[in-house]
C-alpha cells in the first residue's frame, strides 16, 4: 500500500475529516487532499507528525516496518457547567439536548475556529484537543474567544497540555473515537476545580501556561491539591485578577 492511501485510511480510521487533519497539522485542506491523491508527499518533518498522531511510525508509514506504536503531545480543552445537575433537574429532556446544544455549538465554532480537534460531548462536557504549531495558544485562544463571545458565566473551561492517544476506543462494532491519557483526565480533574475556584470561567495548568507564547492575564493558585491527582498543582485562571 502506497503512502497516500495510508494516509487516508488512518485518517478514516480515527474519524476525522481531511479539514481536521489539515487542523492538527496546521496545513492548508488542499495539501492533505494532495497527499491523499498521491500528486504531492509530505516531508520528512511533516511525516513524523503525522506518524505521532496515528499513533504509527514513519517506516509504517514509508513501507518499511509494520505498524507502531506512540503517542504525540497535545493540549486538551474540556468544559463543565457550574450546577449542571440541579438545572438539568429543572428541565424536561429536550429542554435540556436544547439547552446542551445552544451552549456547545458557539464552544464548537471557537475551538474550530483556532484548527482545535472536537472529540466528543458528553453531559455538559466538551472534550477536544488541540496539537501542531502553537497549540498551547490556540486552545487558549479558543477558550478566551468562547467566553467573550458567548455571554455564558456558568462555562467553566479548563486546558492541560501533555501526551495523549488518539484512536477508537469500543467494541469494534461500536468503537468511536476518543483521546486518553493523563492530559485528559488532569484537564476533567482541573474543570470541577475550576467550578468553584476561577471567577474567570478558565482554569489551565502549569504545563499549558510555562511554554505558551503569548502573554495573557493571570491569576496564579500555587500547590492546588486536587483529588486523584498525586502532586500539588499550579493553576493559573487566565482572565483573572493578578
Amino acid at each position: 500500500m502506497d503512502l497516500s492511501k495510508k494516509i487516508r485510511l488512518l485518517r478514516e480510521k480515527h474519524g476525522l475529516k481531511q479539514i481536521n487533519l489539515a487542523n492538527a497539522l496546521q496545513v492548508s485542506p488542499q495539501a492533505v487532499s494532495k497527499w491523499e491523491r498521491g500528486a504531492s508527499c509530505p516531508d520528512l518533518q511533516m511525516l513524523i507528525r503525522i506518524a505521532r498522531l496515528f499513533d504509527t511510525s514513519t517506516d509504517f508509514l514509508l513501507g518499511l516496518t509494520e505498524r507502531g506504536s506512540g503517542v504525540f503531545e497535545a493540549t486538551v480543552l474540556c468544559t463543565a457547567i457550574i450546577d449542571f445537575a440541579r438545572r438539568s433537574a429543572s428541565m424536561d429532556s429536550r429542554e435540556l439536548a436544547d439547552y446542551a446544544n445552544m451552549i456547545f455549538y458557539p464552544l464548537t465554532e471557537s475551538v474550530l475556529a483556532h484548527d482545535g480537534i472536537p472529540v466528543k460531548y458528553v453531559g455538559d462536557g466538551f472534550l477536544c484537543f488541540f496539537s501542531g504549531a502553537s497549540h498551547r495558544d490556540r486552545a487558549i485562544g479558543a477558550a478566551l474567544h468562547a467566553k467573550k463571545t458567548m455571554n455564558q458565566k456558568d462555562l467553566v473551561i479548563s486546558l492541560d497540555t501533555g501526551d495523549i492517544y488518539l484512536g477508537l476506543i469500543g467494541h469494534p462494532e461500536y468503537a468511536m473515537r476518543d483521546i486518553i491519557g493523563e492530559a485528559v483526565n488532569r484537564a476533567f480533574l482541573v474543570a470541577g476545580w475550576a467550578c468553584a475556584h476561577c471567577p474567570s470561567g478558565i482554569g489551565a495548568t502549569g504545563t499549558v501556561i510555562h511554554k505558551a507564547e503569548g502573554k495573557y492575564p493571570l491569576r496564579e493558585h500555587r500547590g492546588v491539591g486536587i483529588a486523584l491527582i498525586d502532586e500539588a498543582l499550579d493553576i493559573f485562571e487566565i482572565g483573572g485578577t493578578p
